[in-house]
C-alpha cells in the first residue's frame, strides 16, 4: 500500500482547537500539507489557521461538533470543496470526566461515549466515502493506552476507547477484504502533557492528573504523521505505553495491583478544582488554545517511539520490552 507524501497530501484534522490535535495540524502544515481543521470553537480554529498561515501554510476550518454527524460529514465534504480531495483523516477529538462510576451520571456517561467513540465512527463514515474515490488514504484514529487497559476515575473515557479500538479492528479487516488501499491506524498514546486534565470535567475536587511520567504532544503528532506516510496497524506512543501493554498481557492481575498503589493517589492533583469550574465537557473552554499542559516539569523523552519508526531496530525494541515484563510480572506476581 503506498500513501502520498505528506507535502501532497489533503488532510483533515478532526479535534485541532488545542492539545495533540493542535500541534498535529501545525506539523502537517509545516510539511506542506493542506490542512482542514475542525473543532466546537470557532475562536480556537481561527488562531491556529491564521499561525498556520503566518508560516506559509495553507488551511481552513469549519466549526463542528463530532456528536452531530451531519456535521462531521460536512467536515470531509468541505475539505473535498476546498481543497479538490481528501488523502489523509486524522481523528483527535475527545473529553474526560474523572469521577468514580457511581459518581457519573448515565447521561454524562453516555455523552463520553457519544462524543469519543460515536464521534470517531462518524468520522470514519465521513471519510471513507472520499477515500475511496480517491483509491487510496489514511485514516488515522487517535485512541488511548486506556483502550488496552482501563484506569480508575475514568471508566467511561476507558470504555469510549475499548469501543474505539473494536470498531477499527472490524473495518480495517472489512476495507482488506474488498481490496482498498486504505491504511487504518489506532494511534495509543500514555499520558500526555496536554490541557486535556486542566479542561476535563473532575468530581475529585481537585484538578485531575495523569499517571506519570508524561509526554510531549509533539510525540503523537509526530506518530500521527509517520502514519500518514508509512501504513500502521498500531502506534503506541511513549515508552510506558509499550511496557503498560505487555505487562497487561502478561498479568492483568499485576496491573491492578499497581493501579491499587499508585493508580488513585497519582490521579489527583494538589489544585483544588470544583465539579462546577470551567470545563470542556459540553462546550469548549474558549481562552484555552495551548499545545502544552501544566505538567511539563514531569514530561520525559521515549526512545522506542524513534525505535518504531526505524524498523530496523523495531525486533531488538520489542525482545527487550517482553523480556522487561516478563521480568515485572515474575518478581511482582509469582502466583498467578
Amino acid at each position: 500500500m503506498q500513501l502520498k507524501p505528506i507535502n501532497q497530501q489533503v488532510v483533515s484534522v478532526v479535534g485541532a482547537s488545542s492539545g495533540i490535535g493542535r500541534v498535529t495540524a501545525l506539523e502537517f502544515a509545516r510539511r506542506g500539507a493542506k490542512v482542514v481543521v475542525s473543532a466546537r470553537s470557532e475562536s480556537k480554529l481561527k488562531s491556529l489557521v491564521e499561525e498556520i498561515q503566518s508560516f506559509g501554510g495553507e488551511a481552513t476550518f469549519l466549526v463542528a461538533d463530532v456528536e452531530v454527524f451531519e456535521q462531521v460529514k460536512a467536515i470531509a465534504d468541505k475539505t473535498v470543496e476546498v481543497y479538490g480531495r481528501l488523502d489523509t483523516w486524522v481523528h483527535v477529538a475527545a473529553i474526560g470526566i474523572f469521577a468514580t462510576v457511581d459518581n457519573i451520571t448515565p447521561e454524562e456517561f453516555q455523552h463520553v461515549i457519544n462524543v469519543n467513540l460515536m464521534g470517531q465512527v462518524y468520522g470514519a463514515m465521513a471519510a471513507l466515502p472520499h477515500l475511496k474515490c480517491e483509491g487510496r488514504g489514511a485514516l488515522i484514529h487517535v485512541s488511548s493506552m486506556e483502550g488496552r487497559r482501563s484506569l480508575p476515575y475514568q471508566s467511561a473515557y476507558s470504555a469510549s476507547k475499548h469501543g474505539v479500538e473494536g470498531f477499527i479492528e472490524a473495518m480495517r479487516v472489512e476495507l482488506q477484504h474488498e481490496k482498498w488501499p486504505i491504511s487504518v491506524t489506532s494511534v495509543k498514546p500514555a499520558v500526555i502533557n496536554t490541557p486535556f486534565w486542566n479542561n476535563g470535567l473532575t468530581k475529585l475536587g481537585v484538578k485531575p492528573a495523569g499517571i506519570p511520567p508524561y509526554y510531549d504532544p509533539k510525540l503523537v503528532a509526530d506518530a500521527i504523521l509517520y502514519a500518514a506516510e508509512h501504513p500502521t496497524r498500531d502506534f503506541l506512543v511513549g515508552d510506558v505505553a509499550k511496557i503498560l501493554d505487555l505487562v497487561q498481557r502478561v498479568s492483568p492481575s499485576l496491573v491492578d495491583s499497581l493501579l491499587l498503589l499508585v493508580g488513585f493517589d497519582l490521579q489527583h492533583s494538589s489544585e483544588p478544582k470544583s465539579e462546577d469550574a470551567p470545563n470542556n465537557f459540553y462546550q469548549s473552554v474558549p481562552e484555552d488554545d495551548r499545545v502544552d499542559g501544566d505538567y511539563s516539569n514531569l514530561v520525559v523523552p521515549s526512545i522506542s517511539d524513534w525505535l518504531d519508526k526505524n524498523p530496523l531496530f523495531q525486533l531488538g525494541a520489542i525482545a527487550g520490552t517482553a523480556a522487561l515484563a516478563l521480568l515485572l510480572a515474575q518478581v511482582f506476581n509469582p502466583k498467578e
